[in-house]
């Protein structure tokens, strides 16, 4: 923690009522009353509320000033260890700041109309942060893990499950700002941006892929590779008398739920595509057969 003398900005021999003066303009300043929904200005004022309980303590204070407490309040182990050497006892240690004095609870009657019964220490769970990552399509079908930089410049590892959808939000329980009087910390909220792929569409946990075939696949049927999104191979089994349109079904091949518990399904979605070249035999093969094979395959359009 910051030295208090600088948080409230006061010179170290300031007597208690320039201490409290600069209390009770910081506090006015930057209370969460006043700055709803600002992380960065409630931290701030929670540094000003601890430098105050401190400095307001007169024994809190000149435990700070000989160097016996750090300025969290907890004893520093130099000093601790000099008393051992000494023979004393082991310092007493103060386990952090509350809330709790008196005078600050009538500087915010003040300040905020809080007139009245006067209440004690009060807790305030910290805020919660939000944090944003991206991966991409193959990743999130798998399960990564991605390093933050958190907001107090510290770094967390952060899970990816498989399977996570785009805009998809990660909790972190107790990952965000630290709560004030003894309050809980808020926690860390990251959203997951998954980059589009290529050739595959996402449409809940089934995945879909356009796969073209041939000609001769179409007609006569085949087993066919596909890509997976897994990065591997699958093998399709593409049906004699096949069409563009047509949609084949791979189940358990799509992404993963519930922890990979369960999976959707992959569905490829068949296109036939002739040669890229002309075929003077397939063209003369075609004009022979559709002199007695002619078919309207756009009847079903007719109004």
């Amino acid at each position: 923690m910051k030295d208090p003398y600088t948080v409230l900005g006061v010179s170290r021999d300031a007597g208690k009522d320039d201490i409290k003066k600069a209390y009770r303009r910081l506090a006015k300043e930057l209370h969460p009353d006043v700055n709803p929904d600002d992380t960065i200005v409630e931290q701030r004022f929670k540094e000003v509320t601890a430098a105050y309980d401190l400095l307001s303590n007169d024994e809190k204070r000149a435990q700070f000033d000989r160097g016996q407490i750090n300025a969290d309040g907890s004893q520093r182990h130099d000093f601790a260890c000099r008393r051992a050497r000494a023979g004393a006892e082991g310092g007493g240690g103060f386990s952090g700041f509350g809330f709790s004095e008196a005078d600050a609870e009538d500087i915010f009657s003040e300040l905020f109309g809080r007139k009245g019964r006067r209440r004690g220490p009060q807790k305030m769970k910290g805020k919660d942060v939000t944090y944003a990552v991206q991966v991409p399509f193959a990743e999130a079908a798998a399960g990564t893990k991605r390093r933050i930089s958190l907001y107090d410049g510290k770094s967390l590892e952060v899970k990816i499950p498989a399977g996570c959808e785009d805009g998809q939000t990660l909790r972190l329980k107790g990952q965000g700002m630290p709560g004030m009087g003894g309050g809980a910390a808020g926690d860390a909220f990251v959203t997951v941006s998954v980059e589009p792929h290529p050739a595959f569409e996402r449409k809940g946990e089934d995945v879909y892929l356009d796969v073209p075939i041939s000609l001769n696949e179409a007609v006569l049927g085949g087993t066919i590779n596909i890509p997976s999104i897994s990065g591997g191979t699958l093998a399709l089994k593409v049906p004699a008398g096949s069409n563009t349109g047509t949609v084949l079904r791979l189940k358990g091949k799509g992404m993963s739920v519930k922890g990979g518990r369960r999976h959707g399904d992959q569905y490829a979605r068949l296109k036939v595509v002739l040669p890229r070249k002309p075929d003077k035999a397939l063209r003369q093969f075609v004009e022979e057969w559709s002199k007695t094979n002619a078919y309207d395959v756009r009847k079903d359009q007719e109004t």
